[in-house]
């Protein structure tokens, strides 16, 4: 299963005919790109609120299926982070027909086995736990979960699938949103809706205690063991301090050492409702056998409350932050500002502001610091992290050469930003932004697979699968003022969050100097 998509990488199939093969990637008007894709997309919602976006390509027998399920890290409480992750792993764990050697007696083992957990729980944080009650407890537990896993058909639902031709079987967790995907033969789609409407009507949350190990050594591995992803880490938290794009995806230690299956069937009933939900289907299939097909296998899927919103507001930032983490790793700089969201009109502005930055040998960034100076063997700038759903952060990512110090990358970032900021942008710059833009989207839409990812999460997320072109329609209409004007507006000094990894001696770590 694929994990989470670690932040880091934010910085730093196999390729079908492409309907964009008609038009000139870098010529063609966006109103070009729309129609394109109008004649060949339907959309239809069921009765229970499940929305569906189906996209007609028939030139190879494949079809890609993305489930959107609009619930992420953003969205859990206090105590809980994490658990949004767990649910995704569990996701593939099977149902009550699909992963089990005998449903009905397996059953009751994981009630005894959670009961047992509870009472276990309950002893251990007592003030003063009798060391035999705990002793039997933990005993009891253990043999109950040994019992449980002989009932298990381990990694049934995915060999199911890869059995029939599925590839690109995977999952993702972020801030925002959870998405399950795969692609498969075209003769074997009706197969994924038999299987995709058992997952998320009648999940199992078998092996939760074991996979809850699994998802602890992948944090000691992506974060503890991991000087940049603790910086990353750091970064995120100081950056919000109400608002829950401040809590990790992969969730802090302590809580998914106590997440319980209760919290998580109680996450699972709050979000996995077919009204948050969008299902996006691409390749080679009829939209009228996707709606029957629906219908039957999605259709009893009831439909239940409205999932909470998230109404936290982060409080205007009144001075730079910054911290520092020693490591005896290679030093690193990080930099972000507090910007917007991916509906603010200015949100447009500050990609491209990051794609004249950062983005080819030609922009700022590299051709100064990396090209010329020779002060950076990595730099980057990016806008949205750790997400685009609410007010967001415009970040710089930047590794040093060696024997240069932060101060001379800080420096010249800054130096790069002032450019900007007096309007010594220009027009060919800015042109070359948008032109990578285009190319971006071409990229992204040139196989099943990111189609049917594009086209959920714009429709899941904002409602309306076409917001991916009009959206880069508005981009073609930024100014190189408005370029100047968000920089001048979001990239100031005491809108900033600094963080660096300073790299440390072996003997001064030991003699704590």
């Amino acid at each position: 299963m694929k994990k989470i998509l670690f932040v880091i990488t934010v910085f730093v199939g196999v390729l079908f005919y492409s309907p964009f093969s008609q038009v000139s990637s870098c010529k063609a008007e966006v109103t070009d790109y729309l129609q394109m894709f109008e004649d060949k997309v339907t959309e239809f919602t069921l009765e229970n609120g499940l929305n569906f976006v189906v996209i007609e390509r028939h030139q190879v027998p494949i079809v890609s299926f993305v489930t959107f399920v609009d619930v992420g890290s953003v969205n859990e409480k206090t105590g809980q982070t994490g658990i949004s992750h767990m649910l995704e792993h569990m996701a593939f764990k099977g149902t009550k027909r699909i992963g089990t050697r005998n449903w009905e007696k397996e059953k009751q083992v994981l009630q005894e086995m959670e009961q047992a957990y509870k009472e276990l729980k309950r002893e251990s944080s007592k003030s003063d736990p009798d060391s035999e009650k705990l002793k039997a407890k933990r005993n009891r537990f253990q043999k109950l979960k040994k019992k449980a896993g002989n009932f298990v058909k381990p990694n049934e639902f995915s060999k199911i699938l890869e059995k029939n031709g599925a590839n690109n079987l995977n999952a993702g967790t972020t801030t925002d949103a959870t998405l399950y995907f795969n692609s498969l033969p075209a003769n074997r789609a009706e197969l994924w809706f038999n299987l995709e409407s058992d997952r998320l009507m009648n999940p199992v949350f078998r092996e939760f205690y074991t996979e809850k190990d699994v998802v602890l050594e992948e944090r000691r591995m992506r974060v503890e063991s991991n000087p940049t992803g603790k910086l990353i880490e750091r970064l995120q938290a100081m950056a919000y301090l109400a608002h829950p794009y401040g809590q990790p995806v992969i969730g802090w230690r302590s809580d998914i050492e106590l997440l319980t299956k209760s919290q998580l069937r109680e996450l699972y009933n709050t979000y996995y409702v077919p009204q948050n939900i969008t299902i996006a289907v691409a390749g080679d299939i009829n939209p009228e056998q996707v709606k029957k097909w629906a219908k039957l296998y999605f259709g009893p899927f009831e439909k239940g409350p409205e999932p909470p919103k998230v109404t936290v507001e982060e409080p205007e930032q009144e001075g730079r932050r910054s911290f520092k983490i020693n490591s005896m790793r290679k030093p690193v700089y990080v930099r972000a500002y507090h910007a917007v969201n991916q509906d603010n009109p200015d949100f447009l502005a500050l990609d491209l502001l990051a794609s004249v930055l950062s983005r080819g040998r030609t922009s700022l960034l590299y051709s100064s610091l990396v090209q010329e100076k020779r002060l950076a063997a990595k730099i980057s700038a990016f806008n949205g992290f750790p997400g685009t759903k609410f007010p967001s952060l415009f970040a710089f990512f930047a590794v040093p050469n060696a024997g240069v110090e932060l101060s001379e990358i800080a420096e010249g970032i800054d130096k790069q930003l002032q450019k900007v900021k007096d309007g010594e942008i220009t027009a060919e710059e800015l042109e070359r932004a948008k032109t990578k833009a285009r190319a971006s989207l071409v990229r992204r839409l040139d196989s099943n697979m990111g189609l049917a990812k594009t086209f959920a999460k714009a429709q899941g997320q904002r409602g309306d699968w076409k917001k991916v072109f009009t959206d880069l329609e508005k981009l073609q209409k930024v100014s190189l003022e408005d370029i100047q004007k968000v920089a001048e507006e979001y990239l100031s000094k005491e809108n900033s969050i600094v963080g660096k990894l300073v790299n440390i001696k072996p003997d001064q770590n030991i003699l704590g100097r």
